[in-house]
């Protein structure tokens, strides 16, 4: 009615949840490496983490959008890695939630004694300790968030520059409290991880449809010829 492509929704939508998700993870994986902190640094090890995701996801969007556009090969590496994110996310999401707990604590400080010192049973580090394991952890999770949402996007440019756009300012501004209403809500996590599965493989399938002819799979996935004749009516 108001001529906005169905699949440019399904697209977005894809591309939001998915961003809910990993940015809910990434803020988990930077306060469990923040809980070891006294409170006068660990405010500075949780924003440089924010920053490096942010910068990490920006650098990774730039180049990951190129190479997967070569298609092939890339796009079958790119869908096997995704489907690696999966499982972890899938194991995350059935062993015990104990992490979870410790990195809520850290994130809004309520592990904290009276004086400033570290009341929980993280063990103490320093901040260069801190800020290298998130830095190591945020570039594996950063590559992960760019190709599921350049999965996600499916081709609709718009939808992935949304969603690179929606990724940083949700790591920048909101990443405690998305933290927290996942692990509140859990079924928002396995919605999420339903969306990277079909995401992982969609790209591996159109990777594959460069070397065999694979048929069309209603939902799933669209051979090229197919799509270039839709597109040429």
């Amino acid at each position: 009615m108001f001529g906005i492509d169905p699949s440019f929704l399904s697209s977005l939508l894809q591309v939001i949840l998915i961003d809910l998700v990993l940015a809910g993870d990434n803020a988990v994986v930077i306060g469990l490496a923040a809980a070891g902190l006294a409170s006068d640094v660990r405010r500075k090890a949780i924003l440089i983490g924010i920053i490096a995701a942010t910068l990490l996801r920006i650098f990774f969007a730039l180049i990951t959008t190129q190479l997967l556009a070569l298609g092939g090969g890339l796009l079958i590496a790119g869908g096997v890695l995704l489907l690696y994110v999966c499982w972890k996310m899938y194991r995350e999401l059935t062993t015990s939630h104990d992490e979870e707990d410790e990195a809520q604590e850290a994130l809004t400080d309520s592990d904290m004694n009276a004086d400033g010192s570290v009341a929980g049973k993280a063990p103490r580090k320093t901040l260069r300790q801190a800020v290298t394991q998130i830095i190591i952890a945020d570039v594996s999770m950063s590559l992960d968030n760019v190709l599921a949402v350049a999965g996600a996007a499916a081709h609709h440019f718009e939808a992935l520059i949304i969603g690179l756009g929606l990724s940083v300012v949700m790591m920048g501004v909101a990443a405690t409290f998305i933290a927290g209403l996942l692990h509140k809500y859990r079924w928002i996590a396995w919605v999420g991880l339903l969306i990277i599965l079909f995401v992982a493989i969609r790209m591996a399938l159109e990777g594959l449809g460069a070397f065999v002819d694979i048929p069309a799979i209603p939902l799933l996935y669209t051979p090229h010829a197919e799509v270039a004749a839709a597109a040429a009516h």
